[in-house]
């Protein structure tokens, strides 16, 4: 059995269902001992909740699930987001392809991001399954942003607290869809969102300003912000607040987007690397 945190108290607990192993002692861990092509019964589902709470990012190997099954895992942590921007499978809109080949000018999450941060009300979680593989690269990397601010300095976080910032999916989205025949939209979504974010959950204090989304700093002049957000796209990208996924065919990566940022490495093109990802609801930052 395994150590971990309750989902609600945040005390210790201990997993009876499944095991945990950190892959850091900052963000990921791999979860075993469950089969997700099963339907999984609420103590495993409590228990893998409570991994993700405790360490950001959690992996599943050896998981060859289909589309419908993908979906009834995600909808057991809550309502299906559906994305702003890019257009999921027909029959399924709630299931985003992740795909790359020799045709592909561009891949997503090559750069460091949140995902969809530039909405509203952005997607408390990511599942991904990947079932092709290119021979070799195609990792994806997470970042703890709780690491990120408890790294900071007082006075930094002094600075920082009560700003908030805005993000637009405009330059992230535009144009960015054309090789898969994808129209752009006549607006992309815009947000204003604090840049220390509390986890609703866990209490704690993050990061939540992205390379991918975040464009400037609320009231404070343009060089000011665009120095300060670059001192904090450099901070938070430490390789210390990180760790690194090696994909293997129908492994499963699950992340908590209120306290992790991610970026997928491409460097295997002309290869193929390919999967499907749901999102799930989440609520307000604050």
């Amino acid at each position: 059995m395994s150590t971990a945190i309750n989902q609600i108290t945040m005390t210790p607990a201990i997993y009876k269902t499944i095991t945990v192993t950190p892959l850091t002692l900052r963000v990921g861990a791999e979860i075993g001992g469950i089969d997700l092509t099963r339907e999984l019964n609420a103590t495993q589902i409590a228990e893998i909740r409570a991994a993700l709470l405790e360490h950001g990012v959690v992996f599943f190997r050896e998981q060859p699930i289909d589309i419908a099954t993908l979906k009834r895992f995600g909808q057991r942590f809550g309502e299906l987001h559906i994305h702003s921007s890019r257009k999921g499978l027909d029959e399924h809109p709630e299931v985003r392809p992740i795909h790359a080949d020799a045709t592909s000018k561009h891949v997503a999450g090559e750069e460091w991001h949140t995902d969809l941060s530039c909405d509203a009300i952005p997607p408390m979680g990511s599942i991904l399954h990947i079932h092709t593989l290119p021979p070799v690269g195609g990792d994806t990397i997470w970042a703890s942003m709780y690491a990120a601010y408890e790294a900071l300095s007082d006075r930094m976080k002094r600075y920082l607290e009560g700003l908030t910032a805005i993000h637009d999916g405009e330059d992230a989205y535009r144009g960015t869809y054309a090789n898969y025949g994808v129209t752009d939209k006549p607006a992309y979504p815009r947000a204003e969102h604090p840049v220390i974010r509390t986890h609703p959950v866990t209490g704690k204090k993050a990061l939540y300003v992205n390379r991918g989304f975040t464009r400037h700093l609320v009231g404070v002049p343009r060089d000011e912000s665009d120095g300060i957000l670059r001192y904090l796209y450099e901070h938070m990208e430490n390789p210390l607040f990180q760790c690194r996924f090696r994909w293997r065919e129908n492994s499963i990566a699950f992340w908590d987007n209120r306290c992790v940022q991610h970026r997928a490495m491409w460097d295997y093109w002309p290869h193929t690397r390919s999967g499907n990802r749901v999102t799930v609801a989440g609520d307000k930052p604050f």
